[in-house]
């Protein structure tokens, strides 16, 4: 047998670069480059590999969990056909891509991790950086990504490669159980040399199928879609990685079934389709949560069902309310009790609607309806977006002016606080890879690298980065990357004196302001709650290389929007709203529990209701 004698880290980089994917005809490779930070647990190993083999591109980001987030979004954008391999050292480096990781297999998004690990000889031990496991020396810090891996493994010796990296491959591009994948590597085994098999390194292509489900389940879901009354369609994110948003058109159209929209899911059709009644659940809107409420049976397409979509088990009211579960992971086709068709969507859809082109669909009441519905909504969106304040901008109408400054095919990003919910609501969404939004884990600080992995997979696009001032300040540095890189990004901080989404349900829950706004402590409370902070957020990104502006008013963020678009680097504008006006919530409802004694009334009374609005929740079974 013909051998290659390589080190660890050579291997690996060699391998990587020699795998793609084929999905509907369309080859290519699967890792686009790798992401990372050197130390001493990887710069001589991988980093050296790196260097010499020149077979994937380096990128250098600021922060390794960032780097995670870049991958993600770009693997998100690319329908998870296509993501980044991300390396750190050992000890901090390692720990910091934790969180990256969670966000990843939540949102099932293909990442490798490869982080630097202790010494496998163990004789230098205790090294820079290494947690002392008292009870083992077979623990580092490596094992906390065992829970938030889809597949883990530490490779003591480098013919263990022979089986880690295929498998490693296998649950990166299997779309049912794709999530972070992390491979631990000692440092000392990154540098060891083994003669590898030649053909280990020949190019393989990971096929992507389209599975249908059995026709016995198909015969079961038309019988159930042609008895009910008021179905309702749930648009998940597997609409999107799928590509199944036209079949979706043609099967709501012809069918006269109303499409709801998670946050993954986003996008599956255009805002102004007939059908699409906008958000659903805890963040939706007034039309999708008022059909889900007396909904008899829901189509669930590509959706894990989280609690924000399903208003904590409170947004299917109808006392016989079936379900339907449409996706290609059996472990969330299950939910809610629904009769699953474990299958992809597109092709799944299609074989339904083939099934039920003489059905007829629904009446004309309920199509009347959806639309009547639809309407009210739309006219709601409207008037929200058009809120003003005495004090400036407010959060709905700068979302509005964003909104309208967007190309057709540009994408807008975001992540966590008060905006995913209005954003959900409120944008106006006419492509499917136009809503970017991270709400699996809700991490904050995904913001701004995950819209730079947006731009990296799509270059041709122009970006929109809303990220509220907290989130800024946990992780702006990939303005630099964006900046040594040539990826243009239009970010908008928006500034409205901290963590005001959980500073509204901390208010909201019955308990007065505390911890939750960026405030300075005052000295005669001895608690945080003096004048807000004075932040300079626009000096901030101008001293990383960023073009920058200051909007306090519409006219201000209207002329700084235009002038980013003219602008060859990123532009960050730094926009102050109002932090008293917010978007409202619609028939909807959202378990979070209330202190079951307190000596505070408003506490009492948010208890009171809490326990009533717990009355609706249902179990499926």
């Amino acid at each position: 047998m013909k051998t290659v004698r390589m080190t660890v880290g050579q291997a690996i980089v060699r391998y990587l670069a020699r795998q793609y994917v084929l999905r509907d005809g369309v080859e290519q490779p699967f890792f686009a480059g790798v992401l990372g930070i050197f130390g001493h647990g990887n710069v001589t190993g991988l980093g050296q590999a790196l260097e010499e083999l020149g077979d994937l591109t380096y990128y250098q980001p600021r922060n390794e969990q960032a780097a995670v987030h870049i991958a993600a979004a770009y693997a998100k954008m690319k329908n998870r056909l296509q993501t980044f391999a991300c390396t750190s050292s050992v000890g901090p480096g390692a720990t910091n891509m934790v969180t990256g990781a969670a966000a990843a297999t939540i949102n099932r998004l293909p990442v490798l991790l490869l982080p630097g690990d202790i010494f496998a000889n163990r004789i230098p031990h205790p090294v820079l950086q290494q947690l002392e496991y008292f009870g083992s020396q077979d623990v580092s810090v490596n094992d906390a990504f065992r829970p938030v891996s889809r597949y883990w493994d530490r490779i003591y010796r480098p013919e263990q490669l022979l089986s880690a990296l295929p498998e490693a491959m296998r649950v990166l591009t299997d779309q049912a159980e794709t999530g972070a994948v992390t491979l631990a590597l000692p440092e000392d085994v990154q540098t060891e040399a083994y003669d590898f098999p030649a053909h280990f390194f020949e190019k393989r292509v990971w096929r992507i199928p389209r599975p249908v489900p059995p026709e016995s389940e198909l015969a079961l879901a038309v019988e159930m879609i042609r008895q009910a009354q008021r179905p309702l369609i749930i648009a998940g994110g597997g609409v999107l990685y799928s590509e199944a948003s036209a079949v979706l058109d043609r099967f709501a159209t012809a069918l006269g079934i109303p499409v709801c929209e998670t946050q993954a899911g986003k996008g599956s059709l255009p805002w102004d389709h007939p059908f699409n009644v906008g958000a659903i659940g805890a963040n939706g809107g007034l039309a999708a949560n008022r059909l889900a409420a007396r909904a008899d049976l829901v189509i669930c397409v590509g959706t894990r069902l989280s609690d924000f979509t399903t208003a904590s088990k409170t947004a299917f009211q109808h006392p016989d309310v079936g379900f339907i579960g449409i996706t290609i992971a059996a472990f969330d086709a299950y939910k809610h009790g629904a009769l699953p068709l474990v299958g992809d969507a597109r092709e799944t859809l299609a074989a339904l609607l083939a099934r039920l082109a003489q059905a007829g669909g629904t009446d004309a009441g309920y199509r009347q309806e959806v639309a009547r519905l639809k309407a009210e909504w739309d006219a709601e969106v409207d008037r929200q977006r058009s809120r003003t304040s005495e004090k400036g901008l407010t959060q709905p109408q700068l979302i509005g002016i964003v909104n309208e400054a967007c190309g057709p095919k540009d994408v807008v990003v975001n992540a966590a606080g008060s905006m995913p919910g209005d954003l959900l609501k409120l944008w106006r969404t006419r492509d499917p890879k136009g809503y970017h939004l991270e709400y699996g884990y809700s991490t904050m600080g995904y913001e701004i690298p995950g819209g730079l992995g947006v731009k990296m997979a799509a270059p041709e696009r122009e970006v929109f980065v809303l990220v509220g001032d907290g989130s800024y300040l946990m992780m702006n540095t990939e303005i630099v990357t964006s900046i040594q890189e040539g990826y243009k990004l239009i970010v908008i901080v928006v500034e409205n004196g901290g963590f005001q989404s959980i500073h509204g349900l901390q208010t909201s829950s019955g308990t007065p302001s505390f911890g939750n706004e960026l405030r300075y402590r005052d000295a005669k409370t001895g608690r945080l709650d003096g004048e807000y902070l004075s932040i300079d957020y626009a000096a901030n990104a101008a001293s990383m290389g960023a073009i920058a502006y200051k909007a306090t008013d519409e006219a201000s963020l209207r002329e700084a929007l235009e002038k980013a678009r003219q602008a060859d680097r990123t532009v960050v504008i730094h926009a102050v709203v109002d932090p008293a006006v917010r978007v409202p919530g619609y028939e909807s409802w959202w378990d979070v529990p209330i202190a079951e004694v307190s000596g505070e009334a408003s506490v009492q009374q948010a208890r009171a209701a809490y326990e009533e609005a717990r009355r609706k929740q249902r179990f499926y079974y």
